[in-house]
C-alpha cells in the first residue's frame, strides 16, 4: 500500500506510523494531517476512499467524523462568547425560552456544553428523518426531563448534543449552525469542514462502514472493561439510550443524511480541515487568520467535568464541550484540547507545543474515545516532537 503526500524533516516517525496502521490494524483509507505553528507539516493519505470499494484515495478525499464535530460545534459556542453574545455563564433559557421546561430552568450554558446538562437521552427517541429537522430535534430536548440535576454530575450527550448546541448557536445568531460554522469557521480559515454537506462537494466524500480489528499476530487488542460492556448490552441503561436517541441508527453514507447538520454527529472533513481549523484556535495559520484569543483558547483547555462519566463508564475530562487529555481519550499531552470521533476520527490543538492535528478514515471500529489507529499517529508525533 502506498502511502501519498509529504512529511516535513524531523516528521519520518508519523508516515512509519502511518503506513503500518494499513499493514497492522485493518486501515483501509485514511488521512492524517498535522500544523505546527500555524504550517503544516504532515499530509498524507493512502488506501481506498470508500471502505468497500478500490478508488484510491485522493488529496482532498472527506470522510464523516462522527462526534469529532462536537469540538467543532464547542469552538463555534466558545467563539460566540469570545464575541460576546453568549454569556456561560446565563442560564439557557435566557436564550432559548422553552428549554425552561421540565425542572432545566436553571442549566446554565456551561452546563451543556460540558456535558452537565443531565438530558443525554430522550423518552422517545427521533427517527433519522425527525432526528434532521432541527425544529423536532430542538422541541424534543427542551421538553426533555433531566435524568440528574444539572450542573451537578457529567455524562456524554452522544446525540443530543446535536440540537442543544444547533439551537443555541441559532437562537443567538439566527442563523442555522452549519451556515454559522461555514461562514465564521471554515471559510475564513481555509478549512475543508462541513456541517452539512454541499451538493457540489458530494464527489469527494468517500463511503464509511465497520472494519474488523487488528489481524497481524502481536498487533495489540483490547477488551472494555466488564461495567463497560455492561452498560452498552443494558437497553435500559444510560449508555444504551444516549447512544439510541436516533433511532434507529442513520445510514451514514445517505446523502440526504450527509446533508443535514447534526452537530454531535455528521460533520464531514479532510484531515487537513480538521487540523487546519484546530490550527486556528492556537494561533494564526499561515500568517494570517486566528480564530481564537489567547484567552478562549486558555478557556477551551479548562476543565469542566471530570470523574466517573454517567454514560461512557469511564472516567471522562471535558473542558467547554472539547475532551481534555486523560485515560480514556490520550491526547497529544497533558495540555490538549480536541474530539474523537466514535470508531475513528480525532482532530485537536495542543497549545503548548503549537501542534494541530487531525485523522479522518472510512473504517470505523469499536473504539468510543481512543482509537487505536489514532493513538499509534500520536504515539508517533510525540517521538518527532521529543
Amino acid at each position: 500500500m502506498d502511502v501519498n503526500g509529504t512529511v516535513a524533516e524531523g516528521f519520518e516517525p508519523v508516515r512509519e506510523a502511518f503506513a503500518a496502521n494499513f499493514a497492522l490494524l485493518g486501515e483501509r483509507g485514511a488521512a492524517v494531517a498535522v500544523y505546527r505553528d500555524g504550517h503544516r507539516v504532515v499530509d498524507l493519505w493512502g488506501g481506498t476512499r470508500d471502505v468497500d470499494g478500490d478508488t484510491p484515495w485522493e488529496a482532498g478525499t472527506a470522510q464523516i467524523v462522527r462526534s469529532a464535530t462536537k469540538g467543532v460545534a464547542a469552538a463555534a459556542l466558545l467563539l460566540l462568547h469570545q464575541r460576546g453574545e453568549l454569556d456561560l455563564d446565563a442560564p439557557v433559557g435566557t436564550y432559548w425560552p422553552e428549554y425552561k421546561a421540565a425542572g432545566k430552568e436553571h442549566t446554565r450554558v456551561r452546563h451543556l456544553l460540558a456535558h452537565r446538562a443531565g438530558v443525554p437521552v430522550l423518552d422517545r427517541p427521533l427517527t433519522p428523518a425527525e432526528a434532521a429537522d432541527p425544529d423536532l430535534g430542538a422541541a424534543a430536548v427542551a421538553a426533555q426531563a433531566p435524568a440528574w440535576e444539572p450542573g451537578t454530575d457529567h455524562g456524554y450527550h452522544a446525540q443530543t448534543y446535536s440540537w442543544l448546541t444547533g439551537e443555541l448557536v441559532r437562537r443567538v445568531t439566527g442563523r442555522p449552525i452549519g451556515e454559522w460554522i461555514a461562514d465564521e469557521m471554515a471559510r475564513p480559515v481555509g478549512a475543508d469542514l462541513w456541517l452539512g454537506l454541499p451538493e457540489a462537494e458530494h464527489a469527494r466524500v468517500g463511503r464509511v462502514g465497520p472494519v474488523e480489528g487488528p489481524q497481524a499476530a502481536g498487533a495489540l487488542r483490547t477488551r472494555p472493561k466488564r461495567a463497560v460492556t455492561e452498560a452498552y448490552a443494558d437497553p435500559e441503561s444510560l449508555t444504551r439510550r444516549a447512544f439510541a436517541a436516533i433511532t434507529p441508527l442513520p445510514d451514514e453514507n445517505a446523502l440526504s443524511y450527509r446533508a443535514a447538520a447534526l452537530p454531535a454527529s455528521n460533520g464531514i472533513a479532510t484531515a487537513d480541515g480538521l487540523a487546519r481549523l484546530y490550527a486556528s484556535l492556537i494561533g494564526e495559520v499561515d500568517g494570517g487568520t486566528r480564530l481564537f484569543t489567547p484567552e478562549t483558547t486558555e478557556l477551551a483547555r479548562t476543565e469542566q467535568s471530570a470523574g466517573a462519566d454517567r454514560v461512557l463508564v469511564v472516567g471522562t475530562r471535558f473542558g467547554l464541550g472539547h475532551m481534555l487529555h486523560g485515560s480514556a481519550s490520550p491526547l497529544l499531552s497533558p495540555t490538549s484540547f480536541g474530539h474523537p470521533g466514535r470508531g475513528g476520527a480525532l482532530g485537536l490543538a495542543d497549545p503548548e507545543t503549537g501542534v494541530s492535528f487531525g485523522y479522518v478514515t472510512n473504517g470505523f471500529r469499536q473504539s468510543v474515545t481512543a482509537d487505536p489507529r489514532a493513538q499509534a499517529l500520536l504515539r508517533a508525533l510525540r517521538s518527532a516532537l521529543a
